[in-house]
């Protein structure tokens, strides 16, 4: 039996759920209940552009920028194997934390992480480090086949 949303039943209580803000690193989870199924915190993907999942990996207590790091390096242990783009939501800490490691010095090689558009709209404008290298849509030229040049019904050109 599958509980729908907001439902609580009696043989089946609802577990406290721990919201973590974008940018900040997750608390740690405590099982208070040990009577109930084990809950993982989260479920993270990799999958192709077409949609064709890649990988995928649970997280127990945390979607920490080290553990995504982790989960990209198992997935593409050779660098012949990397994609070209990483987009990932905490592109920004995970790019910080790839630098203070010391292992951006091989993704750096193979591949660019940017967040989605949804993101770099709500992330600080201050945050510098994610508006100038995980920019989707920078216009510096570094991604020429993420930002096309368009044309307005009146002929006027404009970078989409």
């Amino acid at each position: 039996m599958l509980n729908q949303p907001n439902e609580n039943l009696a043989w089946n209580p609802e577990v406290p759920r721990n919201v973590q803000p974008h940018d900040e690193e997750a608390p740690e989870v405590e099982n208070k209940n040990y009577f109930s199924p084990k809950h993982s915190y989260c479920v993270e993907t990799i999958c192709a552009p077409c949609g064709v999942f890649i990988a995928w990996v649970k997280f127990a207590k945390a979607e920490s920028p080290t553990n995504i790091l982790k989960f990209m390096e198992d997935t593409f242990p050779d660098e012949s194997t990397r994609p070209d783009y990483i987009c990932i939501d905490k592109a920004c800490l995970v790019l910080r934390t790839s630098i203070q490691n010391g292992s951006w010095d091989e993704w750096c090689k193979t591949s660019r992480l940017m967040v989605d558009a949804y993101h770099y709209i709500n992330h600080h404008t201050t945050d510098m480090i994610c508006r100038k290298y995980c920019n989707p849509a920078s216009l510096d030229g570094s991604a020429p086949n993420l930002v096309i040049e368009a044309e307005t019904k009146d002929g006027e050109k404009y970078l989409k």
